[in-house]
């Protein structure tokens, strides 16, 4: 990491520290010694991020975030540990809402390969229902259901 990007990842932190309540500039404030004690860190390892000295492990990001009211992935993507793509958000990673899954879609998720991809297809529907097209054939649907049932 670079010296300017330690700065600026100090910085954020100095003032999310600041809005927090944590009194780091009085050398008797304690704020330090406060949040190293209420995260669980080593307060060395507070002094020498805020002294521009060290970017804190992965443990003690863990730990500071919470009290600092951030992630742990804003820390580590603000830190440049990773980029956003590098660790995107859950939500990212969804379809949208109406989206519909194929058949195609559930084989590539079990690992179908390309070539089997029509057997497999053909194989499953066989074991769906076909899906009604009008009245009729929902009622002669429903009646199957309840004969079975």
């Amino acid at each position: 990491m670079s010296t300017q990007g330690l700065d600026e990842f100090a910085g954020w932190v100095e003032g999310l520290m600041r809005q927090r309540g944590y009194d780091i500039d009085s050398p008797r404030g304690g704020g330090k010694s406060r949040i190293a004690d209420e995260a669980g860190v080593h307060r060395a390892a507070v002094t020498r991020l805020l002294q521009r000295q060290s970017m804190p492990d992965l443990e003690t990001m863990r730990r500071i975030a919470p009290l600092l009211g951030v992630s742990v992935r804003d820390m580590l993507i603000r830190s440049g540990r990773v980029t956003p793509e590098e660790l995107p958000l859950a939500a990212d990673l969804l379809p949208p809402n109406d989206w519909q899954p194929t058949m195609e879609d559930f084989a590539r998720w079990l690992g179908v390969p390309d070539e089997r991809l029509g057997v497999f297809v053909k194989v499953v529907n066989q074991f769906l229902e076909p899906e009604p097209d009008d009245a009729e054939e929902t009622a002669a649907t429903e009646a199957r259901r309840t004969a079975r049932d």
